[in-house]
């Protein structure tokens, strides 16, 4: 370090001054902030900061949104077979709908499906 002498251990060492501290520090964050390239908050948001874990994320968040459609139907279907003794058809047609309503889910959360109102065209 060229910041001053080397502490032999004959006596206590010296602290900088504050002000020169601060100044330092501010010097130094005004470099680091010219040579950093800039990135707006989308691109943060879209790249993610833990490198690999941004895809397995979004994976475990895609699956778990199709199987809770489907188990929300099969356990609606039960309740209304039991209610009714539709058997087997309440499960049926309520495991279908959750089927298809956790496809729907999955392509709303990934982006596939969105829906453009008028401020979105303007």
């Amino acid at each position: 370090m060229s910041g001053g002498p080397a502490n032999d251990g004959s006596g206590p060492e010296k602290a900088p001054a504050d002000g020169d501290l601060s100044a330092r520090l501010k010097r130094l964050e005004t470099q680091l902030e010219g040579k950093r390239p800039s990135a707006g908050p989308d691109k943060l948001a879209r790249t993610g900061t833990s490198g690999g874990s941004a895809p397995l994320g979004q994976a475990m968040r895609l699956s778990t949104e199709f199987i809770a459609g489907v188990i929300a139907g099969g356990i609606l279907g039960y309740i209304v077979d039991h209610l009714f003794g539709s058997k087997p058809w309440g499960m049926i047609v309520l495991l279908m709908l959750g089927f298809v309503t956790g496809i729907y889910n999955v392509m709303r959360v990934s982006g596939f499906s969105t829906k453009k109102t008028e401020k979105d065209r303007r």
